[in-house]
């Protein structure tokens, strides 16, 4: 982050310094680690219903027996299993009933004797005598009035009695010390008629954001500000890895007010700072760590890709680290070396991560000399699991959100071929697949029909990677559809002309393409799309926002430009959001979105052309339950009024000239 005013503010004229030593990561642990205590911080007493989620600090070892008493399982009668021997509904046993009838927490006053039964009620104390209760669906009172019962079936000795200390023995050691408490841990001290319990007190630790430009949440938000995501993302983290977060806001890139931030932050167990840590003019927070008591700073740059920023330091004892600005690498690297540590001070055992094989489906590049960990999303395909890079890049908020796993891509890699082999550390310990996977162009019109599966119940997930490689993820069966707008130059058509065998089309419906442009812009207002690009294509003032290569918008776009490229022809966004908010905030004149889109940014709008969005679908996934679903969605009229609401022309039956392989 650049500080605008302030010591060694960029204004200042302070020259940029770089990284003095960049370590592997494991020695950059191992340096931290080795500065912090190995045991956890001590323990507490709490109320168990507020134990939760806590750590047990002390073995727990039951002062009695559960049950503390012989009881029945079933409503039934209690008796002597040796009577019911050859018992069966074509000849019963014949005994005589008991005047006691016994319920739970009423204490038995009569001996059950030989030929006799009592009945007994789930949960009640079984009687002197007898070792066995027969359910009372396999009896019948034959003679009310003399009291005699029919028992239609044998019963072995001990059959439907829970006898005293057959769950919980006095003694015996229930709980261990380091277990985490759930809600099955807390019905154990329940039983055992505990109302505290020891635990391992949780570190409290203390989170800073940093930089001029970061705002609080539900404060108003300027031009160039981002709200404080690491603030409210970091605080859940703690969270997670068993800690007790302390926010105490954020803090300028003033230097005076970050020392003596970070001197209140000292007083706690931790200090967690996000953001000005690289070592750019206005990077403040490690010169800030560097005056800590020793050891200090004890590693500052690691050879990581998202991370490598990251600054660790210990005053005296106490961590203190210094994550990058970036979320994802701000998510990645608490992950990494923070997480570890509070956990191992709140008493917490190490958290192991499931890998499993997977399969790249694309070439994928990486920064030679920096060990890389690239987020992924999993999906199942004929061949096993395939993984797809997120490409969101470090400043993404959702990356973590959508991924399954990383990959950890060795330093001196430069490139994975595609269809390589790679391990993936799974973020979570279960992977959970998707019923429906759609893999291909974004649109809100999929996230309306996506959303109303979820509706349902069902469970779906969406990979935005461009119509072409949709339509490629199609080929290896990788999706249940693909969500795509190909323009075939050469005949005019959409989608139609790329299916190939193996692959069907279900319609979707139509959205209309156009140039979109700021409102009272001369150069566009009023005119016609064609002649206004090419107007503008020849005006070096004049400066577009592109689209990335392979998707349909892009396609569009270069068939008008025939073959020019304006200025600003190589900025490549890769949704029609990023080309309305280019536009919108002046960092660009005009590009080609949607209208749906242009209307939410409050933009012009020249219509070019309707175009198709489609759905391809292998062939193999055309009969699964969730993709009939879907399809019968799209007919459905409520999802059509939706989709009109929103600028798009769902496709009626018949309307499109469809080639042979496809449904209408």
């Amino acid at each position: 982050m650049t500080s605008t005013d302030g010591p060694g503010s960029a204004r200042s004229g302070t020259r940029q310094e770089q990284f003095l030593e960049v370590l592997e990561r494991d020695e950059a642990e191992a340096r931290f680690r080795s500065h912090l205590p190995t045991e956890p911080l001590g323990t507490e007493t709490v109320a168990i219903a507020e134990a939760l989620h806590r750590v047990l600090a002390e073995p727990i070892t039951a002062g009695l027996d559960v049950p503390g008493f012989d009881r029945s399982n079933v409503d039934g009668f209690a008796l002597r299993a040796c009577d019911t021997l050859g018992a069966m509904e074509e000849s019963p046993v014949q005994l005589v009933l008991n005047p006691e009838s016994l319920e739970p927490g009423r204490i038995p006053e009569e001996e059950v004797a030989a030929g006799t039964a009592t009945p007994v009620a789930t949960g009640a104390m079984i009687p002197r005598g007898a070792d066995a209760v027969v359910p009372v669906e396999r009896t019948e009172l034959v003679d009310p009035g003399e009291g005699r019962l029919d028992v239609e079936a044998s019963a072995a000795p001990g059959q439907n009695v829970a006898f005293a200390g057959t769950d919980i023995g006095q003694g015996e050691t229930v709980l261990h010390r380091g277990q985490p408490l759930t809600s099955r841990e807390i019905g154990i001290l329940g039983a055992l008629g505990r109302t505290e319990v020891p635990v391992y007190r949780r570190p409290r630790v203390a989170l800073l954001s940093t930089g001029n430009e970061i705002v609080s949440p539900g404060d108003p938000l300027p031009t160039g500000s981002v709200y404080d995501v690491n603030g409210t993302l970091l605080g859940a983290a703690i969270t997670e890895a068993g800690g007790e977060p302390v926010p105490l806001g954020v803090v300028p890139d003033r230097e005076e007010e970050l020392a003596a931030a970070l001197n209140r932050a000292l007083g706690y167990d931790m200090v967690v700072l996000s953001g000005g840590t690289s070592k750019g003019a206005g990077d403040l927070s490690y010169r800030v760590a560097g005056s800590l008591e020793p050891p200090g700073i004890v590693a500052h740059g690691v050879a990581l890709k998202p991370g490598k920023p990251i600054c660790l330091a210990v005053s005296g004892t106490k961590p203190v680290v210094v994550l990058p600005g970036f979320p994802t690498s701000a998510t990645f690297t608490f992950h990494e070396f923070v997480a570890p540590v509070i956990r191992s001070l709140g008493g917490r055992p190490e958290r192991e991560r499931a890998s499993v094989a997977a399969q790249l489906p694309v070439r994928t590049p990486s920064e030679r000399g920096r060990q890389e960990y690239l987020l992924v999303s999993l999906i199942r395909g004929p061949a096993g699991l395939t993984a797809y890079p997120m490409a969101k890049g470090s400043g993404s908020v959702t990356a973590f959100t959508y991924a399954d796993g990383f990959i950890a891509i060795p330093r001196q890699t430069e490139l994975l071929e595609e269809g390589s082999a790679v391990t993936v550390q799974l973020l979570a310990r279960d992977l959970e697949p998707a019923d429906l996977v759609a893999i291909g162009s974004h649109c809100v019109g999929l996230d309306v029909l996506l959303g109303a599966l979820r509706d349902e119940g069902l469970s779906a997930k969406a990979l935005h990677v461009g119509s072409t490689g949709g339509l490629a993820a199609a080929r290896r069966g990788e999706c249940d559809l693909a969500g795509v707008h190909l323009l075939d130059p050469e005949s005019g058509h959409y989608n139609h002309p790329f299916l190939e065998e193996g692959l069907r089309l279900v319609p979707g419906y139509r959205r209309l393409q156009g140039v979109v442009f700021r409102p009272g812009d001369p150069r566009f207002e009023g005119g016609e799309a064609e002649a206004a690009v090419a107007a503008a294509a020849d005006d070096p003032d004049c400066v577009m926002v592109n689209r990335n290569p392979g998707s349909g918008t892009r396609i569009l776009t270069d068939r008008l430009l025939e073959g020019k490229e304006p200025a600003g022809y190589g900025v490549q966004t890769k949704s029609h959001n990023a080309v309305a908010a280019a536009v919108s905030q002046g960092r660009a004149d005009w590009g080609v979105a949607i209208d749906t889109v242009a209307r939410a940014y409050g933009l012009g709008f020249l219509p070019l052309q309707e175009e198709d969005y489609d759905f391809v679908v292998p062939e193999s996934r055309w009969d699964r339950e969730p993709l009939q679903r879907f399809r019968a969605l799209l007919g459905e009229e409520a999802i059509r009024k939706h989709l009109r609401g929103l600028g798009f022309r769902p496709k009626e039956a018949g309307e499109a000239d469809l080639p042979e392989g496809t449904e209408g």
